[in-house]
């Protein structure tokens, strides 16, 4: 006995450590005995003891949370009946000890859910055991208040736990549990909470009880969960909210049908305090989105008719939502008026017109004060976005009023923005324009809300803009304007530019007639006349926030008017004759490409302008060429032939060196990762070279020459002991950026061989040095090995080698000898941080994985040679994979998902044209390939799923037809390797077994999407695993109800009829066929089943 209270007394001191010291030493000391402690065989007895005599709250906390990751645990879970004790030990403490610290009640609460989520399909008796939630908390429901709000916040954990799925149990079980939950529990804990609620609402709630106000904010929590369930199991995440419909369940129709929900809480919106405000309109945010389908037309109707009442009450009364939770929350509610309902069902609603007038005056007064809660404007814009898009399609003869009120809303969001600049100038405020982002956003709603009536809005820029754009001529005129001045005029030209690029993109929306094409041509002469303006001046003085709106503009502009789709009629091009003398596409084309190299050559230095510049030069690029490239025609068509014969384009063919372009210099206060852009550039002239190269060797040779000296300088480093370093890592990192960038752009053969022949033999040396001096250095390693990869992609069938040429061999050899090189001097590094393992190891090899899967797929290479005459090149490569592979856990294979899909493609290629090799590989190391395998079966990522089914496929295929072999009398026996294939998967059968228990579990469980790849491997399994599959059989049709057994038995025998021993095609073919009968059969037959699958949690 004193040994337990002189243990007690140490826990409860280490528990005091852990919550209170602030020496790190102390506290790290007291958490690494306490995890022994959670570990150690008596940690449930200490729990028990912590809690029956603990005098401290900490030791309580320690005592809860340590059970909670008891029964929680999927290895030796504990007994059923030690669970069943533990859930009412805590139920009965919770009642003993009124109380508690509330941090020790929440963790309590916490374990009584844990346990009843996990326990929800056990049974004692034929009765499920922790399934009688409201049962339990009855007695806190009939007690004081107290006590009430530990019963409800019993019921609102315990729904919050259950809807939330955990990455340690799988995710069917989740489901299974989820939905049996929805519907034997969650309709009755609701109408239990609203009934609460009407109870406390119905007496005079004492606004100055605490206990009262925490008893309606767990009540208003409650009703929340509930509304919040995912219902179908859709696992949406908070960032679609805007999409959300709530898919609440037939069975729940009458709560919504009866008005009196919905009325019970705006009543209460407006007869408590604002603090708890927010978490009823969150629930209103919730029923406002119940599912269209729930209701006939009538009933949607009169619905929604109650629905807009309570917001026209609460924009009449809209003192509350100076609070910011309520706006926002509000706001959000506004928005869900439209993603649920159609234009033409809210016209009908009977006090429509005033109501409309509300939320216009509303969205006006929200904009103009847009310091206030600015994250709540896209609900706003999105809800007059949605009206507006509506207003071509709405057949009700009910007047919509929007043609009056939508030009108010783009008119208080444009002069909003407009006097917002001076303010945050003078006040030294956040700049909105910092948040492209959230600027972009709210753009791309504006686009459609400005198109709507578009003669007022053009009307307004124009008046707008002239405003700005003389008074800013004015200024710069001037001797003695103050740069404040200035600022404020080029901070709203640049809203105005942002704003113009906006409409003119809205165009798209709508059926434009020439009328508007005419007012886009009015805007965009405006933005060109200041372009040409600011321009002049760059060598002075420039804004980057105005260039990148430009950026910005461009963009739009050549979206909709540039390209062949475009009629060259169109009024915007006459506007642009007239007033620009700009009279045809190709000298539109020049002042795009103009401003491009203009802001090259003054804001090389600046990375969001350059990278955004290069962008808009890569999309010009685009255009239409590359049909022509695929069919192997000469020429092309379209504007991008019009832009490689403008003279400025033919300039940055010739001129690509640092000193026409600064960014491509080697600029020594720049991060070594600031050089991305350079591919891009690079991609955008090798697009442009191609137009017109044919097979002009010489045109080639003259536009690689800079890249030529730069190499050449590289070399002449590399030659000397002595080189600074650092000059060398930027030369080599530009150039291999470059040259992936024009490797990307030639995807015809042509072009691509002279690439190849330009790189291979000269500079090929230097990339294996780069790699061997620098394997440490990502930023260095990084663009060399993906300079590789591209150029063994066989990307458009671009690496064809003439028959008597070797060069498909020697470039897998320089593969080879790369990934050889880099793999076993990166595994030298050691122990690497787990916060930099991705940096500094795990992308480097994931590249390696796909440089040697591009390779082996590329079909230009016959890898039979290497062996047959000796060359160990392949072996090499394949060594080295296997080496990287077994450095690397195998939670680190899912938890990077370029990783995963990196790994699993080649691993599909490698099991598919390479068996023999895997064969031949150590047993521990095919059981690693093996588990890695399961373990991919059941990821979230679709590709690495169906890429695991395929890898499994083929080793199923191959040791069927090893053992068909063995069985059979011939005379040449099996060679070595599949004989010892087949012996290492005779010893550990449990590996197959597992996988064939998973991929059925599966295909009858869960939302299969890729069922026909799950198929493919399945009958292979099966006939490896006869007796295996009838095991798991007989517990699957076992764990059904007994009405239903025969239903199962019967899909069975179905599945396997007509299926004969063997992997051929048409046997695969049948059974595949057989298998979606198979799954259709047991979900119609699982669908009124209220039993679990449980069979020992059979696929967990």
């Amino acid at each position: 006995m004193a040994d337990h209270v002189q243990s007690l007394a140490q826990l409860e001191n280490l528990c005091k450590q852990l919550y209170e010291t602030t020496d790190t030493t102390t506290r790290l000391q007291a958490e690494k005995a306490l995890v022994e402690f959670t570990n150690s065989p008596d940690c449930l007895s200490k729990c028990q003891l912590l809690l029956e005599r603990g005098s401290s709250s900490y030791s309580q906390l320690l005592a809860a949370t340590c059970l909670t990751k008891l029964v929680s645990r999927t290895n030796n879970p504990l007994p059923l009946e030690q669970r069943i004790d533990i859930r009412n030990y805590v139920l009965n403490y919770l009642a003993t000890r009124p109380k508690l610290a509330t941090f020790v009640t929440q963790a309590l609460i916490q374990l009584y859910a844990r346990i009843t989520k996990l326990g929800w399909f056990d049974c004692q008796k034929d009765d499920y055991v922790f399934r009688n939630a409201i049962t339990d908390v009855t007695r806190f429901l009939q007690d004081s208040v107290e006590y009430c709000i530990i019963g409800v916040t019993i019921l609102s954990q315990l729904t919050n736990e259950i809807n939330q799925a955990d990455t340690t149990h799988p995710l069917t079980k989740h489901r299974k549990i989820a939905s049996s939950f929805r519907d034997s529990s969650l309709f009755d804990i609701f109408t239990l909470s609203c009934n609460l609620l009407k109870q406390a609402s119905g007496k005079n709630l004492n606004l100055n009880d605490e206990s009262q106000h925490g008893l309606l904010m767990q009540l208003l929590k409650l009703t929340h969960n509930c509304l919040n369930f995912d219902f179908i199991g859709t696992s949406t995440d908070e960032s679609s909210d805007d999409l959300c419909t709530v898919q609440i369940p037939t069975s729940w129709r009458s709560a919504f049908l009866d008005s009196s929900t919905l009325q019970l809480f705006f009543d209460l919106y407006h007869s408590i305090p604002p603090s708890f405000s927010p978490l009823v309109l969150s629930c209103l945010v919730q029923i406002a989105s119940v599912r269209r389908s729930l209701f006939n037309n009538a009933e949607r109707a009169k619905f929604l008719s109650h629905l807009v009442d309570g917001v026209k009450r609460i924009l009449e009364n809209p003192q509350s939502l100076s609070d910011p939770n309520n706006y926002h929350e509000f706001c959000r509610l506004l928005a869900r008026l439209k993603s649920n309902y159609q234009l033409g069902e809210l016209v009908k609603v009977e006090n429509y017109p005033e109501v409309i007038r509300l939320i216009a005056n509303f969205t006006v007064t929200s904009l103009q004060h847009w310091e206030f809660a600015p994250n709540s404007v896209h609900y706003l814009l999105s809800l007059w976005q949605r009206l507006a898009a509506s207003v071509p399609y709405v057949k009700a003869t009910e007047p919509h009023m929007l043609e009056t009120y939508t030009p108010e809303v783009t008119k208080a969001y444009i002069t909003s923005r407009l006097e917002s600049v001076h303010i945050i100038l003078r006040d030294g405020l956040e700049d909105p324009l910092e948040d492209t982002g959230l600027v972009q956003q709210q753009l791309d709603q504006l686009s459609t809300i400005g198109r709507c009536e578009y003669e007022k809005t053009c009307a307004l820029l124009v008046q707008l803009f002239d405003q700005s754009a003389q008074s800013f001529q004015e200024l710069l005129q001037s001797a003695s304007a103050s740069p404040m001045d200035i600022a404020v005029q080029e901070g709203r030209l640049t809203w105005l530019v942002y704003i113009i690029g906006a409409v003119i993109g809205g165009r798209v929306s709508f059926a434009s007639t020439d009328e508007q094409d005419a007012m886009d041509g009015e805007l965009v002469c405006r933005v060109l006349q200041l372009m040409n303006l600011t321009d002049s001046r760059l060598a002075q003085a420039g804004n980057e926030k105005l260039e990148l709106a430009m950026l910005s503009f461009f963009e739009q502009f050549r979206k909709i008017y540039i390209g062949d789709q475009v009629q060259k009629s169109s009024k915007l091009y006459r506007r642009l004759s007239e007033v620009l003398g700009l009279n045809d596409e190709t000298m539109v084309l020049s002042v795009f490409i103009g401003k491009i190299i203009t802001n090259l050559k003054y804001w090389g230095r600046c990375e969001p302008i350059t990278s955004k510049t290069l962008q808009l030069l890569n999309d010009l690029s685009i255009g239409y060429p590359f049909l022509s490239q695929l069919l192997h025609t000469a020429g092309t068509v379209g504007s991008v032939r019009k832009l490689v014969k403008l003279s400025a384009v033919q300039f940055m063919l010739n001129n690509h060196t640092s000193e026409h372009f600064s960014f491509l210099g080697i600029n020594n206060q720049s991060n070594l990762t600031d050089m991305r852009c350079r591919t891009t550039f690079y991609t955008a002239l090798g697009r442009l070279l191609m137009v017109d190269l044919g097979e002009d060797e010489d045109q080639y040779e003259q536009f690689m020459l800079p890249l030529t000296a730069a190499f050449e300088a590289v070399a002449q480093m590399f030659s000397t002991n002595s080189f600074n370093e650092q000059e060398a890592k930027r030369t080599l990192v530009g150039l291999v950026r470059d040259l992936r960038g024009i490797a990307f752009a030639f995807n015809a053969k042509t072009s691509f061989m002279m690439l190849f022949e330009w790189i291979y033999p000269s500079y090929m040396p230097i990339l294996q040095r780069a790699i061997e001096l620098w394997y440490h250095d990502p930023a260095c390693t990084t663009p060399v090995l993906k300079l590789m990869a591209e150029l063994v992609h066989n990307r458009s069938q671009r690496l064809q080698f003439d028959v008597s040429s070797p060069n498909g061999i020697l470039l897998f050899r320089e593969t080879s000898k790369m990934i050889t090189m880099y793999g076993n001097r990166i595994l030298t590094l050691g122990e690497v941080p787990k916060d930099q393992v991705y940096a500094l190891k795990l992308k480097g090899i994931s590249i390696c994985f796909s440089m040697l899967k591009a390779a082996l797929s590329g079909s230009y290479v016959n890898f039979g040679v290497f062996r047959l005459y000796g060359d160990d090149a392949l072996d090499n490569a394949l060594q080295t994979f296997i080496k990287l592979l077994l450095s690397i856990p195998h939670s680190d294979l899912l938890d990077y998902p370029k990783l995963s899909q990196s790994y699993y493609s080649l691993l599909e290629v490698l099991t598919q044209d390479h068996m023999n090799f895997i064969a031949s590989l150590e047993p521990h190391v095919i059981m690693y390939i093996l588990s890695s395998i399961s373990e991919g079966l059941t990821a979230l990522d679709t590709m690495v799923c169906t890429g695991c089914c395929s890898c499994l496929d083929h080793i199923v295929t191959y040791l069927f037809k090893q053992l068909s072999r063995s069985n059979k009398k011939r005379t040449a026996p099996l060679n070595q390797e599949s004989d010892r294939f087949l012996h290492i998967m005779q010893q550990h059968p449990e590996m197959i077994q597992q996988m064939l228990s998973t991929v059925l579990n599966i295909i009858i469980f869960e939302d299969c999407r890729n069922q026909w790849s799950m198929s493919r491997p399945l009958l292979g399994l099966i006939l490896l695993n006869e007796k295996y599959f009838s095991d798991l059989r007989s517990s699957i049709v076992n764990s059904q109800p007994p009405e239903k057994q025969q239903a199962m038995h019967l899909c069975f025998e179905n599945l396997m009829e007509g299926i004969e021993r063997n992997l051929l095609t048409k046997n695969r073919d049948r059974f595949t066929q057989n298998l979606s009968a198979f799954r259709r059969e047991v979900n119609d037959s699982m669908k009124n089943s209220t039993y679990g699958v449980n069979s020992n949690d059979m696929m967990s």
